[in-house]
């Protein structure tokens, strides 16, 4: 198992982003990741329009992954419409 950090775009609409983040959260418990962290980094203004939206939520999850998932994984979060934009980082120990 290796640690990642996810960061995570949502919509800022409030059902927009609750059912955006349960989502997520849905997804990393169905490619079994454990020890996840979750840090809520707030609603901000975009640099630049992100399918028109021009503010987003933040939200930031580290995690004990699969190597072998995470492709998967990002497949998943980039189809599903709720989140505007997503980063999967492998984190260095």
């Amino acid at each position: 198992m290796r640690q990642y950090e996810l960061v995570t775009v949502l919509n800022s609409e409030e059902e927009e982003f609750k059912s955006g983040k349960q989502a997520i959260v849905d997804l990393l418990s169905q490619y079994k990741a454990i020890d996840v962290k979750e840090e809520d980094m707030g609603d901000r203004p975009l640099s630049y329009p992100i399918k028109k939206k021009t503010r987003a939520h933040y939200v930031l999850y580290r995690m004990s992954f699969d190597p072998a998932s995470i492709a998967s994984l990002e497949r998943a979060i980039k189809l599903n419409p709720l989140v505007l934009k997503h980063l999967v980082v492998k984190i260095e120990e």
